[in-house]
């Protein structure tokens, strides 16, 4: 079940996950005041200022969110011995990250973004840095590192990178064969228009204008044209997965094999997206690395998102934050619609559909329910956050099946479905496949039962994705009605 899958996520897999963030490492600076006069000096406004706040920025940033997820995590780059190198030191030793990877150079400056927010609006930053690739063997220390933590064990890799000179393409291509080699998943957050530095990683977290500028114009945020550049892109690319994170949007990702997934943002009172990618490519590494579907993670990284969006600066994520947040969720959407008529259901489920979730779709008899029937409806509701179970008629069933069929009928059918917590509704439909009324459903996949090929499956043009599932050897209706037959015919029933 996919709610047991985010439970076991959230409650036990963070805190064993091991991670590594490599990239440009920075401090955030925040300064917050009240502004209410224009200074006599210059048409300028007069910050009086209230309060200062300093958190870690860039892969730090990154870096941070993973470890307020309880998950362990070891963080490299390079930052200068300065005051916002020591700074930076403190701040990470404050918050529990390994810096054995950061190298502190005196012929670097500390990245520092500052921040001026008068009456919680930006109104100015102020960038102190000075952008300086590395050289061969601040390369070569931070390559060492990478091996040592790979010895250990690791279950991702994140490479941040925000331009300033850490991930040069010499040290991205041994990073990625490592990885490879130790068969240890990567995201990317990309900076430039050449991606082709990033051939060999998993995925890549671009934002629209990202997205765009790797393909030399600009893209409207919708849907097809996000999917189109995208594809555009992994063409050219050596990636599996682009993770585009569309602000309001929510995000969108698509694979090297044309496979795409959408999921809305949250809907939120205050939406600073400061952060906000920090906190996706975070929360995508740690799914990745646990093992749950693209579908789950994606449900997971835009409700993080969403937390974080609601926040004024740059804010990481809490693993308790993402653990109410789902809870609450749940309780919104509590299963069990019933049985209801074609258009109640094609209601419903696009009322689901619109809030991000998904619904998959299954069809049959169901004349007598046995093991067999749990345990495929049980795997076809993992595969989504609802399942809807399409029932032949009586009518139907003896079309299918002959005049002795059905044993049980479709009101009776449809009440011992309902009682199988899996299920989240069932409709009822009179011809002999549910090619009809996928038409009108149109859920987001179709899972059928048995030796078929995707291609083949009726009503499969209704639906983003057609999955094959087995059947649980041993159990078959007609079977048990054989059974009870031949009991019945050597009189011990």
């Amino acid at each position: 079940m996919i709610n047991d899958r985010i439970d076991a996520f959230l409650l036990h897999s963070l805190p064993k996950l091991r991670l590594a963030v490599l990239g440009d490492v920075m401090v955030d600076r925040y300064i917050f005041g009240d502004v209410s006069r224009i200074s006599p000096e210059a048409p300028v406004p007069v910050n009086l200022v209230s309060s200062i706040k300093e958190v870690l920025g860039g892969a730090a940033n990154v870096a941070n969110n993973l470890a307020h997820l309880d998950c362990q995590v070891a963080l490299a780059g390079i930052a200068g011995i300065d005051d916002h190198g020591r700074l930076l030191e403190e701040l990470l030793q404050d918050n529990r990250i390994d810096d054995s990877g950061i190298l502190y150079e005196s012929t670097h400056k500390t990245t520092t973004k500052m921040r001026i927010l008068g009456n919680q609006q930006q109104m100015l930053r102020l960038d102190f840095e000075a952008t300086e690739s590395i050289n061969k063997e601040e390369e070569n220390r931070l390559l060492n590192w990478l091996k040592k933590q790979l010895e250990k064990g690791l279950d991702g890799i994140v490479i941040s990178d925000y331009g300033k000179g850490v991930c040069t393409p010499s040290l991205l291509k041994q990073v990625f064969g490592l990885a490879k080699a130790h068969q240890v998943p990567t995201i990317v957050d990309p900076k430039g228009n050449d991606w082709t530095k990033y051939n060999g990683a998993t995925c890549i977290t671009p934002n629209i204008k990202e997205l765009g500028q790797c393909l030399g114009r600009s893209l409207a945020n919708k849907d097809d044209i996000v999917v189109e550049g995208a594809k555009e892109v992994l063409k050219k690319v050596a990636i599996d997965y682009i993770i585009a994170t569309r602000s309001a949007k929510g995000i969108s990702v698509i694979s090297k094999d044309q496979q795409v997934w959408h999921n809305p943002a949250t809907k939120q009172e205050v939406f600073d997206v400061s952060g906000a990618g920090d906190t996706v490519v975070a929360m995508m590494i740690t799914t990745m690395a646990a093992g749950l579907s693209i579908r789950t993670a994606l449900h997971v990284a835009n409700t993080a998102a969403g937390i974080v969006v609601s926040k004024v600066g740059t804010y990481p994520i809490h693993r308790q934050e993402l653990i109410d947040e789902w809870n609450e969720f749940r309780n919104r959407t509590r299963r069990h619609t019933g049985v209801l008529s074609w258009d109640d259901m094609a209601r419903q489920i696009k009322q689901w559909q619109d809030k991000g979730e998904t619904v998959v779709f299954t069809n049959g008899c169901f004349d007598i329910l046995h093991p067999g029937h749990i345990t495929y409806l049980a795997q076809a509701a993992d595969l989504g956050d609802h399942l809807i179970v399409g029932l032949n008629s009586d009518a139907s069933v003896r079309q299918l099946k002959g005049e002795s069929r059905p044993i049980n009928k479709q009101e009776d059918r449809a009440t011992m479905l309902m009682a199988l917590s899996s299920i989240d509704g069932v409709v009822i439909f009179n011809e002999n496949t549910p090619a009809k009324l996928l038409s009108i459903l149109r859920p987001d996949i179709l899972v059928k039962g048995g030796d078929y090929r995707p291609e083949t499956v009726i009503g499969g043009e209704f639906v983003d994705h057609v999955d094959i599932l087995p059947f649980k050897e041993g159990y078959s209706t007609t079977g048990l009605i054989h059974r009870i037959k031949a009991l019945v015919k050597e009189g011990k029933l």
